[in-house]
């Protein structure tokens, strides 16, 4: 059931290219992320649908007898329990065609990722500001050095 995969540009190009019952699959897992992540931007990496809000936060993809998640290892980490009747490896999930689509745990992943991610952003945004901060303290202290020897 893996579909021709040939460079594709969108979402929609890909789920296209599977037969119906597939797209509907992959169309509810679409919305889920979209719903759990409103701000985050469709993307092809990997020739998969991904989701990315200052990184990647989620691929997805149907394979022969699957539609399988790739949120990274902490998404799957952090679920460990809930995901326990799937099969799981350090970065995927497979959701078997003959089981319903676990949606609610799907949005759960997507919304630790989020958080994951905008921590991550939220602590290089600091880091940056302290590295900007560093550099200015030698200016700082040249123009305080400079008033004392003026007198000021």
């Amino acid at each position: 059931m893996e579909s021709q995969k040939v460079g594709f540009h969108s979402i929609d190009e890909y789920i296209a290219t599977f037969p119906e019952a597939i797209q509907a699959l992959l169309e509810a897992v679409r919305t889920t992320i979209k719903a759990a992540a409103p701000d985050a931007e469709e993307r092809i990496s990997y020739q998969m649908p991904t989701f990315a809000l200052n990184g990647t936060l989620i691929h997805f993809a149907a394979w022969k007898h699957h539609i399988g998640i790739y949120p990274v290892s902490s998404g799957i980490e952090a679920l460990e329990q809930e995901l326990s009747k799937y099969k799981c490896s350090k970065g995927a999930v497979q959701f078997p065609f003959d089981q319903p689509l676990p949606l609610a745990l799907i949005s759960k992943i997507v919304t630790l990722r989020v958080a994951e991610n905008l921590n991550k952003a939220a602590e290089r945004s600091a880091l940056s500001a302290l590295s900007a901060l560093s550099l200015l303290l030698p200016v700082v202290k040249t123009c305080k050095l400079r008033r004392q020897l003026a007198g000021d």
